[in-house]
């Protein structure tokens, strides 16, 4: 009979998962197949198991929050190859979802390549994105005079601009919440912030005249629905007046200089930054300028909302107290190192990543050694502009060897922190921005 690999005997973290991370993971925790999540709680291991599994000690113990699994078990990538894009992680492909590394998001400007896909239907066939045969329809019963556009047309005659903006889904982060949620179970990846050139929505729709009823504007896009059912569209959704008409809100046609990548949205999509992505309509045909809520598709039930009231895990919570999600609430990531790392003892453990909110500035950024205990604040950049995100660097020094968890918390221009943990439960898995952390072994 062969002998059961014995986790104590583990010369560390790379060991112990490079011959079969999922039997480790089930030898560690007592489980037969329940995957770790990367925040969860312990089932039947102390301890002393887990410091056996790491192969250290774990320095500042005494100081976790009890039932937390330490970062370095969330380690499992899974690349996966499309079109284009590089180390992304896929979720679901049919349609098509896949979520960016947090050490893959380290670039100020996020690279094609590694902006994340969410797609809610299938993307259209490459051959019928001709940029220069594409139209845009502005219409709805409260636009003055509607009119179509080629997008050469679009191009020529309203200014371009170009900015930073940080779009980020709104159920990034849902595969932390207990009891789980419906929907792709998104870690932190689920964000970016490419810089987009493009022509103001709000000079377009100027153009074309706004009644004094105007509230809403939704928008029709050229992705078809799962079923292949002409009929039905995957998703339109849209937003307020006040935020259509920001200087930022651009109808973008180019992304970081170059076209906008197949999978997000050429060759003319919506960007409407700081708010879900869901807003910002990809291969966009048409806006609509309402004089009500947007009704599209996925602005009803409770998609992209959440609840009025706290509400306990596992609550069907009534549509009629439901609000919908507009700006993104305050949130910050790690980017380097990558999580699993060593560092020598005694050297300046050097530290940087992103923090964003959505409408708002991110104020300040602190770090986190000790589980929250005690925090340490960043070097903080402002943004490129206004709803871009914002570097953060910090340098540390662990006081002796073993293990580590480097927390970063972030606090907006309005005073408002992220939770050291998973927010309140809601019924879709929207909207958490607990604190980000990523494990660290000093040797």
């Amino acid at each position: 009979m062969n002998e059961e690999p014995n986790p104590s005997r583990s010369a560390g973290l790379q060991d112990l998962y490079a011959r079969d991370p999922a039997r480790a993971e089930a030898l560690i925790w007592g489980q037969k197949t329940d995957p770790l999540s990367r925040r969860g709680f312990f089932k039947r291991a102390g301890l002393a198991a887990v410091t056996a599994a790491l192969g250290t000690e774990i320095v500042f113990w005494d100081r976790m929050p009890p039932g937390l699994i330490p970062a370095a078990f969330a380690q499992a990538p899974t690349p996966f190859q499309i079109p284009g894009k590089e180390g992304l992680v896929v979720l679901n492909d049919r349609p098509v979802n896949a979520e960016t590394p947090a050490h893959f998001l380290d670039d100020e400007v996020t690279p094609a390549k590694h902006l994340f896909v969410r797609n809610n239907g299938h993307a259209p066939l490459p051959e019928t994105l001709d940029p220069a045969k594409w139209t845009l329809e502005i219409a709805g019963e409260a636009c003055e005079r509607p009119a179509k556009f080629t997008l050469p047309e679009l191009k020529a005659k309203f200014p371009h601009h170009t900015y930073r903006l940080q779009i980020e889904c709104g159920g990034n982060g849902r595969s932390e919440f207990n009891p789980p949620t419906h929907g792709n179970q998104w870690t932190v990846g689920a964000v970016g912030c490419p810089e987009w050139t493009g022509i103001r929505l709000r000079d377009v729709l100027e153009h074309c005249g706004i009644k004094e009823n105007a509230v809403y504007i939704g928008y029709r896009a050229a992705d078809t629905h799962l079923s292949g059912d002409p009929d039905k569209v995957p998703i339109s959704r849209g937003v307020p007046m006040r935020k259509a008409l920001e200087d930022e809100t651009l109808l973008a046609f180019a992304m970081n200089g170059a076209d906008i990548p197949l999978q997000n949205g050429h060759p003319l999509r919506l960007v409407a930054g700081g708010w879900p992505a869901s807003v910002s309509g990809k291969w966009l045909t048409k806006i609509e300028v309402r004089d009500r809520v947007h009704d599209g598709e996925k602005m009803g039930g409770d998609s992209y909302k959440m609840p009025k009231y706290p509400v306990a895990p596992g609550t069907k919570v009534p549509e009629e107290d439901m609000a919908i999600i507009e700006s993104m609430p305050v949130k910050s990531i790690v980017t380097f190192p990558k999580s699993g790392t060593t560092h020598p003892l005694g050297e300046t453990f050097a530290c940087r990543g992103h923090a964003w909110a959505g409408d708002l500035e991110v104020k300040e950024v602190h770090v986190s050694i000790d589980f929250g205990s005690t925090w340490v604040k960043t070097d903080l950049k402002k943004p490129a502009n206004r709803l871009a995100w914002q570097r953060w660097n910090a340098e540390l020094k662990f006081p002796k060897k073993g293990y580590y968890e480097v927390w970063v918390r972030a606090v907006d221009a309005e005073g408002k922190s992220q939770p050291m943990l998973v927010p309140g439960w809601n019924p879709k898995g929207y909207l958490n921005n607990a604190c980000h952390r990523i494990a660290v072994q000093a040797v």
